[in-house]
């Protein structure tokens, strides 16, 4: 298996100066291919707004732009958030307004199954909107492989993530739960830099097939997925620098990591969860309270079950 994985990352890892914009565009006019970028989006007034234009300034005015469509999804945020995303220029979408049929559970993943249904492009990449510096080789990044290789279906992200004055120190869910258990159950996908990282791109073709959990489980889900979907050679990953975002505190990271356990648990044995909580302590004036909080059990269906879906698609 590691002869495997070390295979797959001298064919299926590159840095992105290994496709200057000028090639990826030329790919994307000979093959008419379209893309969208999504930005999941709550509460993110601070950033949006950069990560919207820089995006619109640098992928979007060539003669043949390499971003077709820029949308911002809404998940409910109580600052300017939309106000932000749509002054930058782009296609601010509420959660809420789409398939209304289906009420609106929280969650990243709710978000980015929803986007499905408001965009058209044959590739989609995701980008999250709490970026800081952000440079549009995020996007060309991950966006350039599907152009270029016809065989590659998904592409991850790979970057340093500084945490704490520490290069490489941030992302601690992954190295202490995602790694752990990509490495034991899915040893393919031990080459994957950032397996959790929200910065990807994939065909629709692809996405539109998988299922969606409604929380922080999506990143997992989507690449334990799109492996069993399309195999290990349809994999990528693109390493775009240095990613810096706004860290969670020790607390939201427990809930992430327990939606990530119980996401790897479902794909495991598609069994019954013994217990979906999670039990955490803060301290109150009189020692330690607990505080219970319920771990993402929902899933979505493959967006081509959606009966609007297909209405949409054939618009």
């Amino acid at each position: 298996m590691l002869e495997e994985v070390e295979r797959w990352l001298s064919r299926r890892s590159w840095a992105a100066a290994e496709r200057p914009i000028e090639r990826i565009l030329a790919a994307k006019h000979r093959t008419g291919t379209t893309v969208s970028v999504v930005l999941p989006a709550l509460d993110e007034e601070a950033t949006v707004g950069d990560i919207v234009a820089a995006i619109r300034r640098e992928l979007m005015t060539q003669a043949v732009p390499l971003v077709d469509e820029l949308v911002v999804v809404d998940s409910g945020s109580t600052d300017r958030t939309a106000e932000v995303a749509a002054q930058a220029g782009a296609r601010v979408v509420h959660r809420d307004a789409i398939l209304p049929r289906v009420p609106a559970l929280p969650g990243k993943g709710e978000v980015l199954w929803r986007s499905l249904l408001v965009t058209s492009g044959d590739i989609v990449c995701f980008i999250d909107a709490d970026l800081k510096d952000f440079d549009a080789g995020f996007v060309s990044g991950v966006v350039g492989p599907l152009l270029t290789d016809p065989d590659v279906a998904f592409v991850k992200a790979m970057y340093d993530r500084p945490f704490g004055g520490g290069a490489g120190q941030g992302g601690r869910v992954t190295e202490l739960v995602a790694r752990p258990l990509l490495n034991l159950h899915w040893p393919q996908l031990a080459g994957i830099v950032q397996p959790l990282g929200g910065e990807y791109a994939a065909r629709r073709s692809l996405l539109e097939r998988l299922p969606f959990p409604v929380g922080y489980g999506v990143e997992l889900a989507l690449l334990v997925d799109a492996l069993h979907t399309v195999g290990l050679d349809a994999l990528a990953q693109v390493d775009v620098g240095v990613r810096k975002h706004r860290h969670q505190d020790g607390q939201a990271l427990g809930r992430m990591a327990a939606a990530i356990y119980r996401t790897a648990q479902l794909r495991l044995s598609r069994g019954h969860l013994v217990r979906p909580e999670l039990t955490q302590f803060e301290r109150g004036a009189d020692g330690f309270v607990p505080r219970t909080y319920a771990v993402d059990t929902e899933e979505r269906p493959p967006m081509r079950e959606i009966e609007e879906y297909a209405v949409h698609r054939a618009a």
